[in-house]
């Protein structure tokens, strides 16, 4: 009794025949559920190719023991689930989708143009079945895999000699997957193609069907097809090996060919079935024959073969004796031994083999592969090329002018490289649809539709948090890291952090979102960058990229330290209306070239980022600058990339995750367990689409807590508050005291909007605590204000005033007096010079 899968569960041939008859409805049911990420087939194939690699592993075992059963040789085995651990591999599933799709999260309904409320997406086909051929294993299962990256519902026909192989392979991914969205995208059938009722029933509401198989296998699926629904027909193609005279004759490349030959018995599309010579003269055609048939004969010997049907020897025998009676004629040569054969064919016209170590060898001068390859175009697949420089690149030319699909060297013909298009197209195009949504302006702040829709967030890995403090722990695979970046040091000693340019670029696209959302225009906001470069540091080329992705008008200017009016003046001559850039070197700039900027008034728009404007000092560029709108620019840290992102109803501190790229957990502080609701916690973020270094479970140094009611923006993404960092909570004087207070404190009392820092350090045997405020905006009276902060925060009022065990200091300091870091110039907000640090 045959055993089938479907959707998680494995069922008998009645229970089969049963469900067929809901098919309709079991797609329906699926297809309305909330979209299948790329990212969680690429999670659930990690964990597979992690028992592929591990001989111990009993899905290994099970696996190997079902291709056995197939009669599949040992030493092809090995091959095949070496091939699927290759194909499973994160970064070869990465690249894929991204060649094929764009991004590795294509079925978002995102903008392609900022300056448009247009959005596209790639959506599945819906039903999508797969007839897998017989002669490759691994193809079933991999189609499947491509029908799940594009989102599809899959049903999949094994062939008969299939021994459950394809649906034990599709389960272990279904189990790896802990969300259960792939097992109820998956449905694997063992029949036999005669058993046809069930083929039409399985068809019948495809949207589209991958079929493998000859011509009248082909036609056959096409007719039980319905109306509308697409044909993804993989087969059946011919490849040959082309060689010129000065490679005939090379020994290597003659044992690359038979190489390509013996491998897979030639069952491959990309195997070679006639090996072609650059010439007219059928004496150098036979000459080779013998050559190579002796190359062959001792490279057969070496390998382990598969032996043939019966009536796949009957077609060998059929041929063979053919080709020997036309020797008579002058027109053959037949080289033979046990398991090879090489046919020797003066005939030029491209003729398929047999099979299983048999290849004919033909001469086809250059100057006619169009006229005798062409009229067979849409059979053409894969061609080994052996030739010198010059001729590969003219002869490439040619071939593929001809129809051919491929072209690879001699030894190479059933390789492939991550991302490589099969039979001239990409499946995950062929499996998926290309749809967009055009709207009006009520969408101007609107990057990805499905931000309206859903609070998406993919589950986080199963692995311990690693802590800044352990940062390094991340790094211990750069292999991929291709772009360095240095943290400000802020927070512990300055660090490279790494990604690789496609983390780049889709960290890049999503800050580019959070503007728009925050309220940026590319169609009309004229931009000046003012974050800080140079040094390896991330702020500047970062905002720089986004706003390329924008499209909008940048002046690229950057901090400009002690040139305050230089970078005043440039913002007034090229009437720039939007500036980006740090809160500190913001409020200097102002303050510094105050004078022209009031005069000015044109600045409408800032967006920030790294540190936090008060409340205080947002009233004050409104009122003193006409500024209109100040938002953050994103959430994010040169270790975690962009995090967050404000709307325009985000109160300050308050952001939406990016969803798409992040997975936040926060956590109670003092163990690894969610925070209780509305608590303040830990922020523990998971890249999901980092490769430059995994980023899993890393704490990020900050402080907040969810909001769990709706935002009135109508995004249905996570938001959170941002609550400080962690070291804003330090311990002095044997109380915690958070410097987010002493900044309210300060605010409250006499309005101010400059900048506070707070210094630690001991005199003797007693802790001191010193507030440095900005001498320009702070009242010139100390006394009057330590008494002010002391009587708005009571911790510090019973460890300096009524204990004793603090002494509390007020200094007024110019603002070039601040200690900051010195790639960012970021303020740093708490100093503790003590010896024993408590903070």
């Amino acid at each position: 009794m045959n055993q089938h899968y479907w959707q998680g569960e494995w069922v008998e041939d009645a229970e089969a025949d049963r469900r067929l008859s809901t098919l309709e409805e079991a797609t329906q049911a699926v297809l309305a559920k909330e979209p299948l990420s790329p990212l969680i087939v690429m999670a659930a194939a990690e964990r597979v190719v992690a028992h592929l690699q591990n001989p111990e592993s009993p899905v290994r075992q099970r696996l190997a023991q079902r291709l056995v059963d197939w009669s599949v040789p040992s030493e092809e085995i090995e091959q095949t689930l070496g091939g699927l651990s290759g194909a499973l591999a994160r970064p070869t599933i990465e690249k894929k989708v991204v060649r094929e799709l764009g991004s590795v999260d294509p079925n978002r309904l995102a903008r392609f143009d900022f300056r448009k409320q247009v959005f596209e997406a790639w959506v599945p086909v819906g039903l999508l079945a797969h007839i897998a051929p017989g002669n490759a294993p691994a193809a079933g299962a991999l189609s499947c895999l491509e029908g799940l990256l594009s989102g599809n519902l899959n049903v999949v026909k094994t062939s008969g000699e299939d021994s459950r192989f394809t649906a034990e392979l599709l389960s272990a991914l279904a189990e790896a997957d802990p969300t259960g969205q792939i097992a109820e995208r998956v449905i694997v059938l063992h029949f036999s193609s005669s058993r046809r009722e069930w083929l039409e029933r399985m068809c019948a509401p495809a949207d589209a069907v991958a079929a493998w198989g000859g011509e009248e296998a082909l036609a056959g699926v096409a007719s039980v097809l319905r109306p509308g629904c697409r044909l993804v027909d993989w087969g059946p193609k011919l490849s040959f090996a082309y060689l010129t005279s000065d490679s005939w004759s090379d020994e290597e490349i003659l044992r690359a060919v038979a190489a390509d030959v013996c491998a897979m018995d030639q069952q491959a599309c990309s195997s070679p079935q006639v090996v072609y010579l650059d010439t007219e003269n059928d004496a150098e055609v036979f000459a080779f024959a013998e050559r190579f048939a002796a190359v062959l004969d001792d490279l057969v010997s070496t390998v382990e073969r598969r032996e043939p049907s019966a009536p796949e020897w009957a077609e060998i025998t059929n041929t063979v004796l053919v080709t020997e009676l036309e020797q008579h004629l002058g027109l053959t040569k037949v080289h033979k031994g046990n398991d090879w054969r090489v046919l020797a064919d003066t005939r030029s016209a491209l003729r398929a083999s047999p099979l299983y170590r048999t290849v004919w060898v033909k001469s086809l001068a250059r100057k006619e592969i169009s006229a005798v390859l062409r009229p067979m175009r849409r059979y053409l697949q894969t061609v080994g090329l052996g030739a010198n420089r010059q001729d590969t690149a003219v002869l490439t030319r040619g071939l593929i002018a001809a129809g051919v699909q491929r072209v690879t060297v001699p030894g190479a013909m059933l390789g492939s490289y991550d991302g490589e298009p099969h039979d001239g197209v990409y499946a995950l195009q062929r499996y998926s649809r290309r749809v967009d949504v055009q709207l009006d302006e009520r969408f101007n702040r609107d990057a990805c539709l499905d931000d309206l829709v859903s609070a998406r967030q993919l589950p986080p890995p199963t692995v311990e948090v690693t802590t800044k403090a352990h940062f390094d722990q991340l790094q211990d695979d750069l292999s991929r890291a291709e772009v360095f970046f240095r943290s400000g040091g802020t927070s512990g000693a300055p660090k490279l952090s790494a990604f690789s340019w496609a983390d780049y670029d889709e960290h890049m696209r999503h800050g580019a979102e959070g503007m728009i959302a925050a309220g940026f225009d590319p169609r009309t906001d004229r931009t000046m960058n003012l974050f800080f470069g140079g040094q390896l540091y991330g702020g500047f080329p970062s905002f720089f990229s986004v706003l390329e992705r924008l499209e909008a008008v940048q002046y690229p200017m950057a901090g400009q330290q002690n040139e305050h009016e230089m970078v005043a003046k440039s913002i007034v001559d090229n009437k720039v209306d939007t500036l980006l850039g740090m809160p500190s070197y913001l409020l200097r700039l102002f303050d510094e070239a105050g004078e022209t900027l009031r005069a000015y008034r044109g600045v409408r728009k800032i967006f920030y980022g790294g540190e936090h404007f008060s409340e205080q000092q947002k009233r004050w560029f409104a009122e003193e600058f006409g500024v209109e709108l100040i938002r953050s620019a994103a959430y994010g840290s040169v270790d975690g990339g962009p995090l967050g992102y404000q709307c325009l109803e985000s109160p300050s501190r308050v952001h939406h995750l990016f969803a798409g790229i992040q997975t936040l957990e926060i956590l109670d502080q003092e163990a690894d367990r969610p925070a209780a609701p509305g608590e303040t916690g830990r922020l523990v973020f998971t890249a999901h689409t980092r490769r430059g270094q995994r980023l899993d479970r890393y704490e990020i140094g900050d402080l907040g807590r969810w909001l769990d009611e709706d935002c009135p923006c109508g995004r249905r993404t996570p938001r959170f508050e941002l609550l400080g960092r962690v070291g804003d909570v330090f311990r002095a004087g044997g109380h915690f005291l958070n410097y987010r207070r002493f900044v309210a404190a300060a605010g409250e009392a006499f309005d101010y909007t400059g900048e506070l820092q707070i210094v630690l350090d001991e005199v003797g045997d007693q802790e001191r605590l010193t507030i440095r405020l900005d001498r320009e905006r702070a009242p010139a009276d100390t006394d009057k204000v330590w008494t002010e902060v002391v009587q708005r925060y009571a911790d510090l009022e019973t460890s300096a005033v009524r204990d004793q065990l603090v002494s509390l200091h007020i200094e007024l300091v110019g603002a070039e007096d601040f200690k900051r870091t010195s790639t960012s110039g970021k303020l740093i907000a708490v100093v503790d010079s003590r010896e024993r640090n408590s903070a």
